[in-house]
């Protein structure tokens, strides 16, 4: 049933079909009595909306926060808060992921947020948009998209000079090459990003960068075995 609302959701939100001020009802999915109940959207704005997905991301409840972000992703463009609207879309394309549900996840990131990003021009916004559609391809096993996605991110994050997003591309890549059981070609990466890191005066992807290493070596021991 979520997967259906969400489709429904994105729709409204790609379309623009409502108001902003619209007052939404429970709607009958077909499915014999069960309706969606959505808060009435002059109660609350995209910001409390946001607020509360948030909250309830962090405590584990991702369908409750999928609602929300849902919610707070139609007020923000319902107000033309376009930056705003791609985060809260980048958000839900996450909590897709999380479920398990990567249809839905591609949609919602390559359909509506990378689009959203592209039409305001901000560089950030497709960075960070490339950036899930790799993660998305790569837990989907999808390999040959996530690594063309995160190399399109490392391409407009080194256009941009953004050197962290550069980084975390590479290690987005690397982790499609362990995948793929290119060790060798992983660990030349992994090194890559290491080096890069040092000369940018970071350690915020040592934990990563070893995480890889010690996720490489475990498959190399079990495959000898």
């Amino acid at each position: 049933m979520y997967k259906l609302y969400f489709s429904l959701l994105l729709t409204l939100i790609v379309s623009g079909a409502f108001a902003q001020n619209s007052t939404f009802a429970g709607q009958d999915l077909g499915g014999g009595n069960s309706a969606i109940a959505i808060a009435v959207t002059d109660v609350q704005d995209g910001d409390d909306f946001f607020s509360e997905a948030d909250r309830n991301e962090k405590k584990g409840d991702l369908y409750d926060a999928l609602t929300l972000f849902g919610k707070a992703a139609f007020e923000f463009n319902s107000s033309r808060k376009f930056s705003k609207y791609g985060q809260a879309l980048l958000r839900m394309g996450n909590i897709h992921m999380l479920l398990a549900h990567y249809v839905e996840a591609e949609q919602v990131i390559l359909n509506v947020a990378l689009k959203n990003y592209s039409r305001i021009g901000s560089l950030s916004g497709q960075i960070a948009s490339y950036k899930q559609l790799g993660r998305i391809y790569l837990a989907d096993n999808k390999l040959t998209q996530s690594l063309w996605f995160y190399t399109q991110q490392g391409i407009l994050a080194k256009q941009s000079g953004n050197n962290d997003a550069y980084i975390e591309s590479i290690l987005g890549i690397a982790q499609v090459k362990i995948k793929k059981r290119e060790y060798a070609l992983a660990h030349k990466d992994l090194n890559r990003a290491e080096l890069l890191a040092k000369a940018k005066k970071t350690n915020q992807f040592s934990a990563q960068i070893k995480d890889a290493r010690v996720q490489i070596a475990d498959k190399q021991n079990t495959k000898a075995k």
